[in-house]
């Protein structure tokens, strides 16, 4: 096999199991009819090109994913079989989602990540590698957790270290009450920098969180219908990119939008939108998501898979 026709293969198998590139797709791409570009795949197979392994601690439910994908508009969504000890559940779903966000990143120049512990666990399962043309950064405000290993700075900071890549950060608060001053936070250098840079994101991570969130902070909690006018709680479902929804996957504060962040509208229009879901507590606030649209990618477990499709019922 010549050096050509190795980084042919090479390319097709990247756009076919990384990029998860249509045959169409690719057929235009390559200028090469459907039978060679399966018969080339073929070819990266038998040469050790391309090395499928099957993790055991990942097993998916296929059925439940082809039920939801049925009821729901989403590319790709994962079905984590439950575990026996339940206690290693959420490190499974860390796991194989690090694995497929880093699969993504391959082909990304640009991250944006959100924060919480979700993400942080995620994070913490990528395996090192060095990309000097990636950058990491936030797309929203800070959290305000200063002593916590989930803080938002210190999450694009974290990432950046694993790929020793660059990053950028919006050093203020994710909710800012006073309109003007909200305004005059987008306007100062450092944050409009980053704004700028998340709007060139090819993939964002992040996790969805319950008001509880909310509450878990006391100066948000003490706060709330400021922070969230006209907006009745009880109707919250979920809480994605610091914005209130219901199990419709209707956004709660659009009229009264205190979140220091990237447009909704902007950030609906990032490429791949990659979600991981902790815990089956969240099952409605991962039913409004998946209503909503949010994610092109979605990661749950099988428990909340099941109580979805009933709640469906």
């Amino acid at each position: 096999m010549n050096a050509e026709h190795s980084l042919l293969l090479g390319n097709l198998a990247q756009d076919y199991y990384f990029s998860k590139m249509p045959i169409n797709k690719m057929v235009e791409k390559y200028s090469l009819s459907r039978y060679l570009i399966l018969k080339y795949l073929d070819e990266a197979l038998t040469n050790g090109i391309v090395e499928i392994t099957i993790h055991s601690n990942y097993e998916r439910s296929v059925e439940l994913e082809q039920k939801l994908k049925e009821k729901f508009n989403i590319d790709h969504l994962y079905v984590i079989q439950d575990p026996e000890n339940l206690a290693k559940r959420d490190d499974r779903i860390a796991a194989f989602a690090a694995t497929q966000v880093q699969a993504i990143i391959q082909h990304c120049k640009f991250v944006a990540l959100a924060w919480g512990e979700t993400v942080f666990e995620v994070i913490d399962h990528f395996v090192k590698v060095e990309r000097d043309d990636l950058r990491f950064v936030q797309f929203m405000g800070e959290n305000m957790k200063y002593r916590s290993s989930t803080g938002s700075m210190r999450m694009v900071q974290r990432a950046a270290s694993k790929y020793n890549a660059q990053y950028y950060t919006i050093p203020g608060p994710l909710y800012i009450i006073n309109d003007k001053i909200r305004e005059g936070f987008i306007k100062e250098p450092s944050i409009s920098r980053a704004l700028r840079v998340a709007e060139k994101t090819d993939l964002l991570l992040c996790g969805i969180g319950t008001i509880e969130s909310v509450h878990s902070i006391p100066l948000w909690h003490e706060h709330e219908t400021a922070i969230f006018p006209n907006v009745n709680l009880e109707n919250v479902a979920g809480m994605i990119f610091g914005r209130p929804y219901d199990i419709n996957g209707n956004f709660l504060n659009q009229a009264s939008d205190k979140t220091l962040s990237l447009s909704l509208e902007k950030i609906k229009n990032i490429p791949r939108r990659f979600g991981i879901v902790q815990g089956k507590s969240k099952y409605k606030a991962t039913l409004g998501a998946l209503r909503g649209g949010f994610f092109t990618d979605l990661v749950i477990n099988e428990a909340t898979a099941i109580r979805i499709l009933n709640e469906l019922k």
